[in-house]
């Protein structure tokens, strides 16, 4: 347990300065890691997706609270979007958790190198939406906050990725659009633990130390590191050519992608 809990406390060194320095969502850098790293510990292929996924969101509850009060200390989070959307957000989120039962760990790991793709694409590329509309009615932000939680619990991401592109486009502007996803993150952590939690209860072959689909030797190495790191990452950002480094990142992504790619047929 002890040599178990150091590997990932590595790991989530690794993830909180990556996450605080190219200002990604720590799912993003935490579903692969885990891809890689829990087969030689004995986690079965069956279950290697789900838990994965899982204990990202699980994860994902503990930084996104402090995320989310940085960027509230700034006044750059519009808690009036948050509270109409969090709904759909629950909805959409826990829906996609459970229906992963229905899922195995190949079919999940095409969704996430799709959406490893597009995060590189758009990180190579430079991709922004346009602000092309405002933000929609209670309807429209519960349906889109359905949407954004669905795909979030598919891969095991805190909805950045999608919330800010779908804020700004609703002409948000970046810095409230990037705060406000950081606190729309927080229901989507805890919907999609919940929901992996549940449908991992009872499930046949997975290892010690899982409440679920969450494994909590990761869930705890990597909290407590990189809680501690990404603040480096941050001041990092300031001093590093960050735009260079997104686009080294973006072909790092591709390069774990097409692996992920690989092994679903090998």
């Amino acid at each position: 347990m002890v040599s178990t809990l150091l590997i990932f406390i590595v790991l989530g060194i690794f993830a909180g300065i990556l996450a605080g320095l190219l200002g990604i969502g720590g799912g993003l850098v935490i579903v692969p890691i885990l891809v890689f790293t829990l087969p030689p510990l004995g986690i079965p292929q069956e279950h290697l997706m789900h838990i994965a996924l899982g204990t990202s969101l699980a994860s994902i509850i503990f930084t996104s609270i402090s995320s989310m009060r940085s960027h509230s200390k700034r006044g750059a989070v519009r808690w009036d979007i948050f509270k109409t959307i969090t709904p759909g957000i629950l909805v959409g989120t826990f829906i996609g958790s459970i229906s992963t039962a229905f899922m195995n760990t190949n079919f999940l790991k095409s969704i996430f190198v799709i959406f490893l793709y597009y995060v590189a694409s758009q990180m190579l590329f430079g991709l922004k939406p346009k602000a092309s509309r405002q933000v929609p009615g209670t309807k429209g932000l519960f349906a889109a906050g359905s949407i954004i939680g669905i795909f979030s619990s598919l891969v095991g991401i805190g909805g950045g990725t999608l919330s800010v592109p779908f804020l700004t486009m609703c002409n948000i502007a970046i810095h409230t659009a990037i705060g406000t996803a950081a606190a729309i993150g927080l229901p989507i952590a805890m919907a999609g633990t919940v929901g992996f939690v549940w449908t991992g209860i009872g499930a046949q072959g997975l290892p010690p130390y899982c409440i679920g689909y969450v494994y909590l030797p990761a869930l705890i190495g990597i909290v407590s590191a990189s809680m501690l790191t990404a603040p480096i990452g941050v001041r990092m950002a300031h001093s590093l050519p960050v735009d260079k480094l997104k686009k080294i990142f973006a072909i790092l992504l591709i390069v774990v992608a097409t692996r992920m790619l690989i092994s679903i047929f090998v």
